[in-house]
């Protein structure tokens, strides 16, 4: 085949491909040796997401390049070629995508060998392909690897909502810690490159999973760097006071008292990031004791926080005003321990 006789949209399907693989490579290498932070400075993202995030992206540039080759060399769906390249190309993003999800929710650790033991069906099903071609059995295997996305993406949907109550339950500040809308973003992601090996051969969905996939890497790497690594300890290792598991719990009377002298009455609720493991120190109390202590009150430690801090806006607000000074929402937000004013505003709405 002569140059002439290539189209156009190979050739930009082709430069998109490659720059797709480049990307992913560029980021990999960036996520594994690169010891600052290029998003965010002062941040330290878990090592573990990092990780999990760059296992993701060396699969993604290897899986550009073993399909390169299989359709350069071979090309025959029906061949033991590509039951291996899609095996490769199932386990490693099976892995790699519910890898990084889960890593960012650090209230427990979650396993990903349900999603890996799932893909034995698939497997099951590339086998029947090579050993009695039939395009049917492809697209079996196709929309069982949907059931498992749809199925995990149920998951962690419930697993984001459990980990935003754990994030209120210990966390005054939310900026940068929640991660529902970068689920939602990957999730879509990766039934986008379902459908692209269910139909690859569409030049149209071709070229939105390419143009799409520059996107998605940015953004991920956006949200690694810009999530902190949280100190609190996780769900499971949470010690509770022996006497909790033989008699009711009894809170010590006093909380309330220690919260009015120590929190309100020093403006400790101004602290940036001040977390509620912090508080209970601050009160000489437990924070298991402190956290049943809001929990009782029908409240988050979150809500009672940002209520205090959202109280010392407006009488920052209210003496301004009676003093006839000019004064900015931004600036009276920051005065009131907000590090950001749209995180002001979500709490004032």
């Amino acid at each position: 085949m002569s140059i002439e006789d290539i189209s156009t949209e190979f050739i930009v399907y082709f430069i998109l491909y490659g720059g797709a693989a480049v990307s992913a490579l560029i980021a990999c290498i960036y996520l594994l040796l690169r010891m600052g932070n290029a998003f965010a400075d002062g941040i330290t993202p878990p090592l573990q997401l990092r990780r999990w995030a760059a296992a993701f992206f060396a699969v993604t540039f290897l899986g550009h390049i073993w399909w390169l080759l299989f359709y350069l060399y071979s090309g025959d769906v029906y061949s033991i070629s590509c039951m291996v390249v899609n095996m490769l190309d199932c386990l490693g993003l099976m892995t790699t995508i519910p890898g990084t999800m889960l890593a960012m929710l650090q209230d427990r650790k979650r396993s990903i060998w349900p999603v890996v033991i799932a893909t034995i069906p698939y497997a099951v099903f590339l086998g029947l392909n090579v050993a009695y071609p039939n395009r049917n059995f492809m697209n079996i295997a196709v929309y069982y690897v949907l059931l498992v996305y749809f199925v995990f993406t149920v998951y962690t949907l419930f697993a984001v909502r459990q980990y935003g109550r754990w994030l209120r339950d210990n966390y005054a500040d939310l900026e940068h810690k929640e991660v529902l809308h970068s689920q939602v973003v990957v999730i879509a992601v990766s039934l986008l490159i379902v459908t692209y090996g269910f139909d690859g051969d569409n030049i149209t969905i071709s070229y939105i999973v390419q143009i799409a996939s520059f996107g998605v890497f940015g953004f991920l790497l956006w949200r690694i760097d810009t999530m902190p690594k949280l100190d609190i300890m996780p769900v499971e290792q949470q010690e509770q006071p022996e006497s909790q598991a033989k008699q009711p719990l009894n809170i010590p009377s006093n909380i309330e008292e220690l919260l009015d002298e120590r929190c309100v009455g020093t403006l400790l609720y101004l602290q940036h990031d001040l977390t509620l493991q912090q508080l209970a120190q601050s009160i000489g109390t437990n924070r298991f004791y402190l956290s049943q202590f809001f929990s009782r009150q029908g409240i988050t430690y979150n809500a009672y926080i940002n209520n205090l801090r959202i109280n010392h806006f407006v009488n920052l607000y209210r003496e301004a005003v009676a003093a006839r000074q000019q004064v900015t929402a931004q600036q009276l937000a920051s005065d009131s321990g907000y590090r950001s004013y749209s995180t002001f505003s979500l709490a004032f709405k």
